[in-house]
């Protein structure tokens, strides 16, 4: 009997691309599809399945916590002997401000940000590194900064956000009690309140840099949230709030739909509001969580009650020296001029043909001359810039007067 012919045994399977192998073919034929003069789109790579390692033991993750703490303070305190070694390189100066350099901090600041992958966040970190380098320039001498007071105030968060909590903070009754300060050389450098995102200039400021020779020497940003707080924390028992006027402004909006009969008492800062409030069940003070604190109040309502969510003031901080470029700074001058036809034009111009963008401009009476105005202008770079320095030639003959006011870094988050 004829045996059946034996079936041919079937070809081995080709063995699988590594996945790595295969995106790289899936995007070389991609890039091979793709149109003359249009980029391939992009192949997303293969997934690889992760080998998940066995979970460390809880004493064993706690362990190793324990010693890159130790490794953290080993090195900070390294950090600290280096910065004094700086402090003797650089000889016997005068004292604390002589030591300290804004845009050297701006410089390590940003590196801080450039280098940070996560989980923590930029400005947590900014935060971290400031008190480190706040904590080894007062070996030297704690700086003293002078602020609108009385404590609790958001000028002091700013100080406290600017420069750490080993510099002294002064708190004095009124802005210009700060420039004076500044001035006689009581405080080191001040710490004032310049504009809101919300409400727009704080006029007082500016015009103290007309009569004032102070420098702007830095500036921070603080996200501004209001409270209403009282001794009781109940919102029937309020007849009168006590508020700074630009805290009024910023939370109007809630008063008028919450407390329509409620007397609004003006006071020169929300930490003064909350001074008084604290004395009387009828009374209720707007202001940060910290004057609360301070002030032993309550809130009537747990979120913030400002009308713009992402409130922020701009601060400024004055000294009496200007400082070297950090590389990334801002200029603000102020120009003179005689009012006439097309005079903005003029004071503009300069800056357009070198090439500077202007970040703000604010207009105010010069109080030199009848009719005679000041503007205050914002401008990207620094004032030994080459382009800075053409733009403000030119400017010369056209201004009654200009002053620089002040060349310092951006502000770090």
């Amino acid at each position: 009997m004829a045996r059946k012919p034996a079936k041919p045994a079937s070809p081995k399977a080709a063995p699988a691309k590594p996945a790595a192998a295969a995106s790289r073919q899936k995007a070389s034929a991609a890039a091979k599809r793709a149109e003359p003069g249009k980029p391939a789109k992009p192949v997303k790579p293969a997934k690889v399945e992760a080998t998940t390692a066995a979970p460390l033991a809880l004493a064993d993750v706690r362990s190793k916590i324990d010693q890159i703490d130790r490794d953290i303070q080993a090195l900070i305190a390294e950090r600290a002997r280096f910065a004094h070694q700086v402090g003797k390189a650089k000889g016997k100066l005068a004292a604390a401000v002589d030591y300290y350099r804004p845009e050297r901090e701006a410089q390590v600041l940003r590196m801080v940000v450039d280098r940070n992958e996560g989980p923590l966040s930029d400005e947590l970190l900014v935060h971290v590194y400031r008190e480190i380098m706040s904590a080894c320039l007062a070996q030297q001498e704690p700086l003293k900064i002078g602020y609108l007071g009385p404590e609790g105030t958001f000028s002091q968060q700013a100080v406290l956000k600017h420069f750490g909590r080993s510099a002294l903070g002064l708190p004095m009754a009124s802005i210009e009690e700060v420039f004076q300060e500044v001035e006689a050389g009581n405080a080191d450098f001040g710490v004032v309140p310049v504009e809101n995102s919300g409400q727009g200039t704080i006029q007082i400021t500016l015009d103290m840099f007309l009569t004032s020779d102070l420098k702007i020497c830095g500036e921070t940003e603080l996200r501004v949230q209001q409270f209403i707080m009282s001794r009781s924390g109940r919102l029937d028992d309020i007849e009168r709030i006590y508020a700074h006027p630009q805290s009024f402004m910023q939370t109007s909006a809630w008063v008028r739909a919450n407390l329509p009969k409620a007397e609004l008492v003006p006071v020169s800062s929300n930490a003064e509001g909350a001074r008084r409030a604290r004395s009387s069940d009828d009374a209720a003070a707007i202001g940060g969580e910290n004057a609360g604190h301070v002030y032993n109040l309550k809130k009537v309502v747990t979120k913030p009650i400002q009308n713009d969510a992402d409130n922020t003031t701009r601060f400024l901080v004055i000294g009496r020296s200007l400082f070297p470029s950090s590389g990334h700074d801002r200029t603000s001058v102020l120009v003179l001029i005689h009012d006439k036809p097309g005079a903005l034009f003029d004071v503009l111009s300069p800056f357009a043909r070198h090439g500077i963008s202007m970040n703000r401009i604010e207009s105010r009476p010069s109080h030199h001359g009848k009719w005679e105005y000041g503007f205050f202008i914002d401008l990207a770079g620094h004032i030994d810039d080459a382009p800075m320095q053409a733009a403000l030639a030119e400017l010369q003959p056209i201004a009654a007067q200009i002053k620089v006011l002040g060349s310092y870094p951006v502000a770090v988050p």
